[in-house]
């Protein structure tokens, strides 16, 4: 089991002395995100901007993707982007909507395929009016802030009013930066990318509990010690088992990205991104958020009794 242990036990790292560092940083890193979002914006897929997807599959040898960028320039259906994943034999190409409503696309969509001729096998094809787009937005971003207050709220009556709060603000934290981490990267935006965002959250959510949970349980068992250094001493308490799940995570999602396809490609990229943010914010935002909220041993509920004991009945 040594062989496999990535953190040492018993460690003492002081995380609680770089706060007045991480709250800058991240404080930096969340306004630069929004401005991303404002200025350069999301690189939305058809799910959310509406237009055509076509998978193709080369019926001999690797996909020549010059001769088909080539030949997308003569489809006369605007910007078309054509892009290789998976194996080299695949490929997709991309383009917007056209002028004209559902019979001008389904037009363009022939004219592609026509360009294409014999030599690629069509797999998919993906038509996505902008109707449908605008709902897919409204429910996706519903979907995210309706998980997000579920779970909080459960923090609230789980824990005291302090955690939810730190909790809150981590998880907002993790929101900001997958968000600037999709506009600078420029990484497409589609439903699956709604989907890693909620695994986010929920990843987030659970690396926060388990150090709230030990921090919880310290201050009953602590009740005189500087709640700084108890917050030091119950991180460094999970902080293996902490790094034994990021390591875990991040090795399988780093399967999908190399072998996983552009279908999920986006998704297992945000993800390996979100897991470890979450494990920063659960350590360096939530965590000293308590100092600043005032928490003390005393507004923690008081131990309970020595197992084989019981408290003894009022006379």
């Amino acid at each position: 089991m040594k062989l496999l242990r990535l953190a040492p036990e018993n460690t003492k790292f002081p995380f609680m002395r770089f706060r007045r560092i991480s709250y800058p940083f991240s404080a930096l890193l969340s306004i630069a995100s929004v401005v991303l979002f404002l200025t350069v914006g999301m690189n939305f897929g058809i799910d959310f901007s509406g237009g055509t997807l076509i998978e193709l599959r080369a019926k001999s040898g690797p996909a020549d993707i010059a001769k088909l960028r080539a030949a997308a320039e003569q489809m006369n259906v605007g910007q078309v982007e054509v892009q290789e994943f998976g194996a080299p034999t695949d490929v997709t190409l991309r383009f917007g909507l056209q002028a004209g409503g559902d019979a001008a696309q389904e037009v363009a969509v022939g004219r592609v395929r026509a360009a294409i001729g014999d030599g690629y096998e069509v797999r998919r094809t993906e038509v996505v009016g902008p109707r449908v787009s605008g709902e897919l937005v409204q429910s996706g971003t519903l979907g995210v802030v309706i998980s997000i207050i579920a779970v909080l709220c459960y923090l609230w009556f789980r824990f005291e009013w302090q955690f939810a709060v730190g909790a809150i603000i981590a998880t907002m934290h993790d929101l900001l930066l997958t968000v600037g981490f999709f506009a600078l990267t420029r990484l497409e935006f589609n439903t699956t990318s709604i989907a890693a965002i909620l695994t986010i959250v929920g990843y987030s959510l659970n690396e926060t509990v388990v150090v709230l949970d030990r921090i919880r349980e310290m201050m009953r068992k602590y009740r005189k010690m500087p709640t700084d250094e108890l917050i030091d001493l119950s991180v460094n308490a999970v902080l293996p088992r902490t790094i034994m799940t990021a390591t875990t995570v991040f090795l399988a999602l780093l399967s999908l990205v190399v072998f996983g396809g552009e279908v999920i490609r986006s998704f297992s990229i945000a993800m390996i991104w979100g897991i470890f943010v979450a494990t920063y914010s659960s350590v360096f935002i939530c965590s000293p958020m308590l100092i600043y909220l005032g928490l003390r041993t005393e507004t923690v509920g008081s131990a309970p009794p020595a197992p084989g004991k019981l408290a003894k009945s009022p006379a």
